[in-house]
């Protein structure tokens, strides 16, 4: 699909739920389409080795690592039409005016991330940037507990539910974390 205006997707929903495979389906359309396109991934996301953007099935596509919507901004090339950007909860509010410069530029940006952290909260910019965009896309995925429908961010340490005042921000897969739905989602507080 060839796009003449500027656009902002987001792809989101909890940790195993598909957001980066659903981005990495849409930039390699776009590439079919042969459309310019430039993927980032904040650099704070080491799960992965290298310059990829890759999903938990091991599904890739080569991506810049930044440490800021600022260095993102520098690195856009001016022939680029598409913008994809995958773990943007991980990036700082300066996302939002970003995003909104580039698709009123005409630049069709995705954008894939968690929509609340592992206590069910909104996760950084990410609110904002569902309210910014013309598509949103909530994926879900299974719980690891009954086997329903799946929308929140289960942390573990040491098997055991993350307490609420645990820092925010762990990187890590499927050693620290789970699927869960509403039911048995749960965050200890003191």
């Amino acid at each position: 699909m060839i796009h003449h205006r500027g656009r902002v997707e987001v792809i989101c929903g909890s940790m195993f739920s598909g957001k980066t495979e659903e981005l990495i389906r849409r930039v390699r359309r776009a590439q079919i389409a042969k459309q310019t396109i430039q993927v980032f991934r904040p650099i704070i996301d080491t799960r992965y080795p290298g310059q990829k953007v890759t999903s938990h099935d091991g599904q890739g596509f080569e991506a810049y690592p930044c440490a800021s919507s600022q260095a993102i901004s520098e690195m856009i090339q001016p022939s680029t039409t598409v913008v994809a950007i995958d773990e943007a909860q991980f990036l700082d509010d300066g996302l939002m005016e970003l995003v909104g410069r580039l698709a009123a530029r005409g630049v069709r940006v995705i954008i894939a991330g968690l929509d609340l952290d592992f206590r069910a909260e909104p996760f950084g910019p990410m609110p904002h940037l569902i309210c910014l965009a013309e598509d949103v896309s909530k994926l879900h995925a299974i719980c690891t507990v009954c086997g329903e429908e799946a929308s929140r961010t289960q942390r573990l340490v040491n098997g055991q539910a993350a307490r609420y005042d645990d820092p925010i921000i762990l990187v890590g897969a499927s050693e620290a974390y789970e699927a869960r739905c509403r039911e048995h989602h749960s965050v200890p507080r003191d």
